[in-house]
């Protein structure tokens, strides 16, 4: 057993997250070699004079990071970096990894992504960012100090859906749908609370929301998005205390959320005191969507979007909206959390948005996704999948005997990189799901989406190819 009993001193941080960087550094330095087995909990807590909980969550910090492994009966060891690697690569959800894509990801078409379709947008934006450094170099160069009305103005117009547009003093400017859900979850819960989450959705959101001490359960979804009964269920079981869902061309189902079950949902909301996070940054497209539940239920709902989808994933900006009194509580858990706005991405899009040109640019994305979603519909034309003349992708039903991680595997080797069901599930779903999710908007040309979904059509047509190999 190794005597290690790190310094702490020169690290800002929480001490166990000191610890777990210390451990790092070392492992790094050569102190800590691989195979080293490490102190027992109670006695590296009595050498740094800590509790035995902070030195519980350094141990479990640095088994996230794969620098260690414990085993029950022998205690905790240092990983070799081979093993931190490989563990890294396998929780890279998580934590963004600083491991590289492999090389045939690096050269496959890039249908695992929707960021939104390159029409030009850059003519428009550089020499528009460029202008605000000139017209602001003391802004744009320093910290983002205060909000103003303008990037109000242009966030309510943004967010406006299915005849709801919110108040001014209701709108705070985010680095993206994905942060603005972030925030209000770390504003308004706890450590330990538990969010409910649609069943299959976009899992960053459930694994954001557990990476800070959240506790994520599912609800069950079906061909009309979150289903109502099963959320009362959840409400009654579990007593969650927000729920997260993306209503309106869901993230993979692409369900469209009727009317009438969010009137229920958000009624169930009410009688259970459940918070209602709506994430409409795919809803953003439709110019005919049902009323948002900011609208149903304004006292309990914050309604979040950004413009990654359908202007530029690269400005990283987008707004949310929710009940009076929570803007300030908002704010300082993004400060402390991913720090304040960056003000330059900030002002260029709200200029965007109220010269008219993000809705130039807004329609001209809308157009290329409907040709590129025909050429994706006639080619598939005879197997089932899921789509909507609005959406950036194509949720695809697999034939038998293909299962979706195999297929997604054989998919990769042949050039074609997809998402398959099990990415989008928040736990283990309890619906069979043989599905897998085929985007097109990060294409660069109608040529490339036309043979990548050739590619996938020739792959479905040989179903015998889903059999894995036995040895």
């Amino acid at each position: 057993m190794t005597n290690w009993i790190p310094d702490i001193t020169g690290f800002k941080a929480p001490k166990y997250i000191a610890i777990a960087d210390a451990m790092d550094r070392d492992i790094d330095a050569g102190i800590l070699k691989p195979g080293a087995r490490l102190p027992p909990q109670r006695e590296l807590a009595y050498g740094l004079k800590v509790t035995i909980g902070t030195i519980s969550r350094a141990y479990a910090l640095a088994t996230e990071r794969g620098l260690i492994a414990g085993e029950v009966g022998r205690g905790t060891y240092v990983l070799a970096r081979a093993e931190q690697q490989s563990i890294a690569l396998q929780g890279s959800d998580f934590r963004g990894a600083r491991v590289e894509a492999s090389p045939a990801l690096a050269q496959a078409l890039r249908m695992d992504s929707t960021a939104g379709v390159n029409v030009g947008q850059s003519q428009i934006i550089g020499p528009m960012l460029a202008q605000v450094f000139i017209d602001e170099p003391h802004r744009a160069n320093d910290y983002t100090r205060t909000i103003s009305d303008e990037w109000r103005e242009a966030g309510a117009a943004w967010l406006a859906t299915g005849g709801w547009r919110p108040a001014l003093d209701t709108i705070i400017p985010t680095t993206g749908a994905l942060s603005g859900v972030e925030n209000v979850v770390a504003a308004i819960t706890a450590p330990g609370d538990k969010i409910a989450f649609e069943d299959l959705t976009y899992s960053a959101l459930a694994r954001g929301a557990a990476l800070i001490g959240r506790r994520a359960i599912k609800v069950r979804g079906d061909e009309e998005g979150l289903d109502p009964d099963d959320f009362e269920r959840v409400c009654a079981r579990d007593h969650p205390k927000v729920l997260v869902v993306i209503p309106t061309l869901n993230n993979p189902t692409i369900t469209i959320m009727p009317e009438e079950n969010r009137r229920r949902i958000a009624e169930i909301a009410h009688r259970y005191n459940v918070w209602i996070i709506e994430d409409n940054i795919y809803g953003e497209a439709l110019d005919d969507a049902p009323p948002p539940f900011a609208h149903i239920a304004p006292e309990r709902t914050f309604h979040v979007s950004g413009v990654s989808k359908l202007l530029s994933a690269g400005l990283r900006a987008g707004w949310l909206s929710g009940p009076p009194g929570f803007a300030n509580q908002i704010t300082n858990a993004k400060k402390l959390m991913t720090g304040g706005l960056p003000y330059a991405m900030t002002e260029v899009t709200a200029r965007l948005v109220l010269s008219g040109e993000a809705a130039r640019l807004k329609a001209a994305v809308l157009r290329e996704i409907r040709l590129r979603g025909e050429i994706a519909r006639e080619i598939l034309a005879g197997h089932r999948f899921a789509s909507h003349p609005r959406s950036p992708y194509i949720w695809l039903t697999l034939p038998d005997p293909w299962l979706p991680g195999t297929f997604k595997n054989a998919a990769l080797e042949a050039g074609v990189a997809i998402v398959e069901a099990d990415a989008f599930k928040v736990g283990q779903a309890d619906r069979v799901c043989h599905c897998v999710r085929a985007a097109f908007s990060l294409l660069k040309t109608q040529a490339d989406v036309r043979h990548g979904f050739t590619i996938l059509r020739q792959l479905l047509d040989n179903a015998g190819a889903g059999f894995d190999g036995m040895e």
